[in-house]
């Protein structure tokens, strides 16, 4: 399962959007809960008019058998109060779909690292025991960098050291709350700001693909994407031509 956290910049969603599109996935239904901000809106991947006109909701469940994959896609903000029973409900239907993994594209404010998390890549990767077990090695091999702990009081004491995911919604409490649970998960993130956060978007599903390879790898990376049909109406001149 590959789903986004609505986090700063709407990273991770604006990555399983490409992912969706390159990938041509085939909506199979619906994410109903009442956790979510009620919206509807027209086909976000439309190809054509025959199907420009199809309705989207808040939650949908997309699938891809060849690569074993199923996508969450998120499309409005948590209701107040309301994160906790959405990472119950998710992870209960995790279990009941016998979900073997599920990776969170998240992303956390750029301003609020700390002096280790500003040296290297601004992407970083999290894993539950039980994955660790299984893709540690991987991990180590493609030389990524681990979510650093950062110290519960600054300044005052250095030794008591807490995950701390400053923008990233409901990143931290899913991910623990997976951990106690043994359900195999890992975080990708991307330290961004606010403002247009397609570059951002690219990066985060390079490094996803880089351990996943869902598409060939080229020379350009992020070339080998497919814009979905709603950017154009979202960021309007925001993208250059070529990427349609």
């Amino acid at each position: 399962l590959l789903q986004p956290a609505v986090s700063v910049g709407n990273v991770g969603q604006l990555a399983i959007d490409l992912v969706i599109s390159t990938l041509d996935m085939t909506k199979v239904g619906y994410f109903y809960t009442d956790c979510l901000v009620p919206m509807v809106g027209n086909n976000p991947y439309a190809t054509a008019e025959e199907n420009s006109t199809e309705l989207s909701i808040n939650a949908e469940v997309y699938s891809l058998p060849s690569k074993k994959l199923v996508v969450l896609q998120i499309r409005s903000p948590f209701i107040k109060n309301k994160y906790r029973p959405f990472c119950e409900t998710l992870l209960s239907w995790v279990k009941s779909i016998k979900c073997a993994r599920v990776v969170l594209l998240s992303s956390s404010h750029a301003y609020q690292r700390d002096d280790e998390q500003l040296l290297g890549t601004p992407l970083r990767y999290l894993l539950t025991p039980d994955l660790e077990k299984a893709v540690g090695g991987r991990m180590k091999e493609l030389n990524w960098k681990e979510m650093e702990k950062v110290a519960a009081y600054p300044g005052i004491s250095d030794t008591d050291k807490v995950l701390h995911i400053p923008g990233g919604g409901i990143t931290k409490l899913l991910f623990t709350e997976s951990c106690s649970e043994g359900i195999q998960m890992a975080v990708l993130l991307k330290f961004c700001s606010e403002g247009d956060n397609i570059p951002d978007a690219f990066v985060l599903v390079n490094y996803l693909n880089e351990w996943l390879q869902l598409i060939k790898s080229e020379v350009n990376p992020s070339s080998q994407w497919k814009i979905p049909s709603s950017w154009r109406l979202l960021f309007g001149n925001g993208l250059p031509p070529a990427l349609f």
